[in-house]
């Protein structure tokens, strides 16, 4: 049997493509096997003009006005692999190559990137101009996994809103664009803007024509021009990845809602859910985005791998949240193996409770097949309460605001099913 591709996956639905008046995200993050991703809030904020931003490797000046966000995060740094904001936006990111080299030292990570772009854009398109702003005045680089054996890559984002989405694709510190307003779309490891450019670096072209990749005759076929010659076998294998992701989301073009998403995210046989290798699926979103904005955004996180063995658990952004401490990383400040130099010389153990919890219930369905299948049935059965609950929310059958706590509730619940 041929080897699965192994990459992450970015999707979103617009209407018509989407079956109510909803815009529809999900990820699907594949990481190395044994990373703990925890899901963090971080509220709105103020700060102190002059003010400085640590990231997970460099400094950078800090704006004035944050929004609040909610991240599905790799626990040892600053950045997130997806996650929303109090806007109503939400991204995800892809790792890529291309044919601009991955610049050696420490910049900012694509993660990084994704954080910043939820906690200064009020809208996709903002958050994109923050990113590429970020990117003209910092760059992109460093170490992208917990270990000292090198692995960098430069990034593509999905940046979605209520009204539109738009794909970001990147190398180095150039970038292009393109905007989504209807219908079915999803990247993967591989640059997918041909020539319907929306937006643009105002140097793209010029390098490409003084590197001799393009003669500047004829249409500007950017995954054509930038794709490296010898792509990396991860970049090969997804493209048939990327195929299966897309024959997916058009089975159901036109009737995709939350619980769709959550189906295309759990799909083993199209490489979608990695479970097995030495990379797999550490962590899952999916986001609701109605176009009334009435309306709250309904962001489902599973905070443990393995979607298909997993349940997803709505979020939903108010005033005074429930700390979720059980979905949260241990911190280990200055001794973290991250923050010293040289760095990832050792590990510390960052699993959270619910990661724990997570990994004796799977030992259980391999040991106990009937009593962990069990389990999992009923947490099931919470997930489909759970989706029941937020859609007569969504229809205005119950208010919003019975359903703040829901996170915190679902996370308490799943624990104690699982001891």
């Amino acid at each position: 049997m041929a080897q699965a591709p192994t990459s992450c996956d970015c999707f979103v639905s617009l209407p018509p493509g989407s079956r109510d008046d909803h815009v529809i995200f999900g990820k699907n993050s594949d990481r190395p096997r044994d990373e703990v991703q925890e899901v963090v809030y971080h509220p709105a904020a103020s700060h102190p003009p002059g003010s400085t931003l640590e990231c997970t490797y460099i400094q950078i000046p800090q704006v004035e006005r944050t929004y609040a966000v909610v991240l599905s995060k790799p626990a040892w740094l600053w950045g997130a692999e997806m996650g929303a904001n109090d806007q109503g936006v939400c991204i995800g990111n892809e790792a890529v190559w291309t044919r601009e080299p991955v610049v050696p030292g420490e910049a900012l990570l694509g993660m990084d990137l994704v954080r910043l772009g939820l906690e200064r854009g009020d809208s996709a398109w903002a958050a994109l101009t923050a990113i590429t702003d970020l990117l003209e005045q910092h760059g992109q680089g460093g170490q992208c996994k917990e270990e000292p054996e090198p692995f960098s890559y430069h990034n593509t984002f999905l940046l979605v809103d209520r009204s539109e989405a738009w794909v970001l694709e990147t190398a180095g510190r150039l970038w292009v664009a393109q905007k989504v307003s209807e219908g079915v779309k999803n990247i993967s490891n591989q640059l997918t803007i041909h020539t319907e450019i929306s937006a643009e670096h105002p140097e793209l072209r010029s390098v490409a024509k003084d590197q001799g990749w393009w003669d500047g005759q004829g249409e500007f076929n950017f995954s054509q021009v930038f794709s490296p010659e010898n792509p990396p076998a991860r970049m090969e294998l997804a493209k048939k990845r990327y195929k299966g992701g897309t024959e997916l989301l058009q089975q159901h073009d036109g009737s995709v809602t939350a619980e769709v998403m959550m189906t295309i995210l759990r799909d083993k046989p199209s490489g979608i859910c990695m479970d097995s290798g030495g990379f797999c699926t550490t962590g899952s979103m999916v986001s609701v985005l109605p176009r009334d904005t009435s309306l709250p955004c309904i962001h489902f996180f599973t905070a443990t791998p393995d979607p298909s063995r997993s349940i997803f658990k709505p979020f939903i952004f108010s005033d005074c949240p429930t700390p979720v401490l059980r979905v949260v990383s241990p911190q280990f400040g200055p001794s973290d193996p991250v923050r010293k130099q040289p760095r990832f010389q050792s590990r510390v153990d960052r699993r959270h409770d619910l990661y724990k919890a997570h990994q004796v219930a799977l030992n259980t369905m391999e040991s106990k097949p009937d009593e962990g299948l069990a389990v999992y049935d009923i947490l099931r059965d919470l997930e489909s309460q759970c989706l029941s609950e937020i859609s007569a929310m969504l229809s205005g059958e119950i208010p919003g605001d019975e359903l703040g706590d829901l996170f915190f509730d679902c996370v308490d619940t799943e624990i104690k099913f699982y001891q």
